[in-house]
């Protein structure tokens, strides 16, 4: 690799280890069980209280059952993924009928970026896959290249007919990337699971995306600042841990959708939902949007507070919306 390319991917920086799975108030005659596997190329963690271990085991298989099931849905990095075979589709002018799992994440996905004006934008595959690939060989991606991949961006351009459940991609070379978003949607599935079973005190974690359920979870956002959270969503995205470094200058792995690529200044974005898919994706919205304009477009997301912190030309800024407690 080129010696001026250096890209530190590790796992995603988000809550991950500062995570406490405590639960302060519990379930009656229930005891607390964990479950850990790796998912999405990322660990996930549940935590839950049950009657006994037999219910937990099965309302952790049944969970698992789901997340692999949207994990071949909606993965662009799996072979043959639904949301892959529905790319391929791009540019020849047909509705493609799609399950309903990937026509909800897709819808969520364009009210966010609609809402964002384009600041997150599920189109977005081609500038991510020229980016992995610039990582993978150790060369930055060229302007020209951005352009062209650019124009193959832009989230009018999937459309989507929910009477049929069916999108129209309608430029050649579109490639739908829902990785900004899907971790969020994920644990609110494993949570619609969860309940279904009759189990309400959960606590789930893929890969930094937190969702609680009934109980009051303890849950550090840092060394010094630990809230509770009950049945809500929290989720931070920072380039802490991933970032490319090119020529004195590091890039996040946060992607701005109009220049195809990540910010190249230190921001820090920590917001706390009412479900995790909003989390999840507004995340990158606050942090492409910049302190400035985030205040303003926050008036677009009701239920939602955000925690900015913004490092531009060695001046740390910090503002939140609400205080976290």
């Amino acid at each position: 690799m080129n010696a001026r390319l250096l890209c530190c991917i590790l796992i995603r920086s988000a809550l991950l280890a500062l995570l406490v799975p405590c639960l302060v108030i519990a379930q009656p005659d229930t005891a607390r069980f964990l479950f850990r596997r790796g998912l999405m190329g990322t660990q996930f963690t549940l935590t839950l209280y049950a009657p006994d271990s037999l219910t937990a085991q099965r309302a952790s298989a049944a969970v698992n059952a789901r997340m692999d099931s949207l994990n071949q849905t909606m993965s662009d990095y799996t072979d043959g993924s639904e949301i892959n075979r529905l790319s391929e589709t791009s540019g020849r002018g047909q509705r493609v009928r799609i399950s309903p799992d990937l026509f909800n994440a897709l819808q969520k996905a364009q009210t966010i970026a609609r809402l964002s004006n384009g600041r997150f934008d599920p189109t977005i595959g081609p500038l991510s896959l020229l980016w992995r690939r610039a990582v993978r060989r150790g060369e930055f991606p060229t302007a020209k290249q951005r352009r062209r991949a650019r124009r193959a961006v832009g989230y009018r351009l999937m459309r989507l007919d929910s009477v049929t459940r069916s999108v129209q991609l309608a430029r050649p070379g579109m490639r739908l990337d829902v990785g900004g978003i899907g971790q969020g949607f994920a644990i609110d599935e494993a949570a619609t699971v969860l309940r279904g079973l009759g189990i309400r005190s959960f606590l789930i974690d893929l890969g930094g995306d937190v969702l609680a359920g009934d109980g009051n979870w303890s849950v550090s956002l840092d060394s010094t600042t630990v809230i509770s959270l009950h049945n809500a969503a929290i989720t931070t995205s920072g380039d802490t841990y991933r970032h490319l470094d090119y020529r004195g200058r590091r890039y996040s792995h946060v992607m701005n959708p109009r220049s195809g690529l990540g910010l190249h200044h230190f921001v820090r974005a920590t917001v706390l939902a009412p479900d995790g898919w909003r989390a999840d994706a507004l995340t990158k919205v606050f942090s492409v949007a910049g302190m400035r304009r985030s205040r303003r477009l926050l008036r677009r997301f009701p239920d939602v507070k955000v925690w900015l912190s913004e490092n531009k030309k060695g001046r740390l800024r910090q503002w939140q919306s609400a205080f976290f407690e």
